[in-house]
């Protein structure tokens, strides 16, 4: 069966996502609210499902409505952006991209990467979903982000993933501790210590550590749990232990009372990486941010660039 939307059925539809209401939407797109209703309804029959709830002072996505929305905003990003770029009109291009990633990666690998974005893209609009590793996965695989920026997880017939950089993990420690004197460290140096774990019990960094070391016969002493790396490293401050994380999460000016210390016997690292649906299709504006992303982090990311693996 062949379902065919018109552009403006598109932008009517998110119009009033984004505003709310359908007077405003139909100001928006210089339509009368009967004609953007009438464009609405179409798109509903034509879908045999309600796109939107609808009150008297608000409206709300449905569950298809909530579906459609992520991919009605590709499409139309897309087609505007490839109509645009014939004539080379980059600066005049307007949308967004959203993208989803672990948070020690926006933190370490996006910024001056959004500001070249902004640049070459001014009116295009730039959303990162910052989540753990598993709920950044589940975006791509849903289709709800152009692509993600994740540590490798278990394979998954669904996406790709191609490296960017190789993130050790390290220890955290006072400046006063033993530890923080050892010229070098290894992982039996932590015996007797009580160390602080980050992450739930299944979540990706907590997994990945936990199944590394206990490959190499390693037993620490996990003596108390957080969630946030934020959390750990204050609690390494208040002076409660050591803690064990990706160096991605460490940022030695905002901990001035921390020692980072790199642990060898082994050297344990996460690899981080783009993550996209094996079948999807980046809109030009996303394809621009991957590329710049492959560019600019280093050796081992350009060398692999033609390279993919399955997650």
């Amino acid at each position: 069966m062949s379902i065919n939307f018109e552009l403006l059925d598109l932008r009517a539809f998110l119009a009033v996502l984004d505003l709310g209401t359908f007077h405003k939407a139909a100001e928006l797109l210089n339509l009368s609210q009967p004609a953007l209703s009438r464009r609405i309804q179409t798109m509903e029959s034509k879908l045999g499902t309600a796109l939107l709830e609808r009150s008297t002072r608000h409206v709300s996505p449905t569950e298809a409505g909530r579906k459609l929305e992520p991919m009605a905003r590709r499409l139309v990003v897309e087609l505007e952006t490839s109509l645009l770029s014939i004539n080379g009109s980059d600066e005049r291009q307007s949308g967004r991209v959203t993208i989803g990633a672990i948070p020690t990666a926006v933190v370490c690998l996006l910024p001056g990467i959004m500001s070249q974005f902004h640049e070459r893209f001014p009116l295009m609009g730039l959303r990162v979903l910052d989540r753990t590793p598993q709920e950044a996965l589940d975006l791509v695989i849903r289709g709800e982000v152009e692509f993600g920026i994740n540590m490798m997880l278990s394979e998954h017939a669904a996406v790709t993933f191609t490296p960017l950089v190789e993130d050790p993990y390290i220890v955290a420690c006072s400046r006063g501790s033993a530890l923080a004197r050892k010229q070098t460290l290894k992982w039996s140096d932590l015996a007797g210590h009580r160390i602080i774990r980050v992450g739930r019990p299944k979540s990706g960094n907590r997994a990945f550590l936990d199944s590394a070391l206990a490959e190499a016969k390693i037993d620490l002493d996990w003596f108390y749990e957080v969630n946030n790396l934020e959390t750990a490293l204050h609690l390494v401050e208040g002076g409660l232990g050591p803690a064990v994380l990706p160096r991605m999460a460490t940022q030695a000016g905002k901990h001035p009372l921390l020692a980072i210390k790199s642990v060898s016997a082994p050297t344990v690292f996460r690899t981080v990486g783009i993550v996209e649906r094996r079948k999807g299709r980046l809109s030009p504006p996303a394809q621009y941010l991957k590329d710049m992303l492959l560019q600019e982090y280093g050796r081992e990311g350009r060398a692999k660039r033609g390279r993919t693996r399955s997650v």
